[in-house]
């Protein structure tokens, strides 16, 4: 007696190659880099914010930014941002700004004559317009 046990295969067509999950997306990859790139466009879209203290260092330095500075400052925060900086000092005219590049907020503002023999701390990237 024979006790062998025969499976047949489906028959499949020569050429076509099975189908492969490889160069595909799952709909949550899919889903999380659409959320990456939303959130990154809209941070770019969002303007500056002044702490509380930069507000009173504009305010006692008598520092006026008109909207092309403000312009000029925001472009800076947003290449900061795409260099995957955090805080960032940012050298305009005769002026300097800490910024939290994260939070979009200026932390401190600096007037040329009191950018004189100062060290600036906690910064990892400088940007200049």
């Amino acid at each position: 007696m024979n006790d062998k046990f025969f499976i047949q295969q489906p028959i499949r067509p020569i050429g076509q190659p099975l189908e492969t999950t490889k160069g595909k997306l799952s709909n949550k990859q899919a889903g999380s880099n659409f959320q990456e790139i939303f959130d990154k466009q809209l941070v770019k879209t969002q303007d500056i914010k002044f702490s509380k203290h930069a507000q009173e260092r504009l305010s006692l330095r008598n520092i006026e930014l008109n909207q092309e500075s403000l312009k000029k400052l925001n472009v800076a925060v947003n290449k900061a941002a795409e260099k995957g900086a955090k805080e960032s000092l940012i050298l305009m005219d005769d002026l300097a700004f800490v910024v939290s590049v994260k939070n979009k907020t200026v932390i401190t503002a600096v007037d040329g004559e009191s950018m004189k023999d100062n060290v600036f701390t906690n910064i990892d990237s400088a940007v200049i317009i």
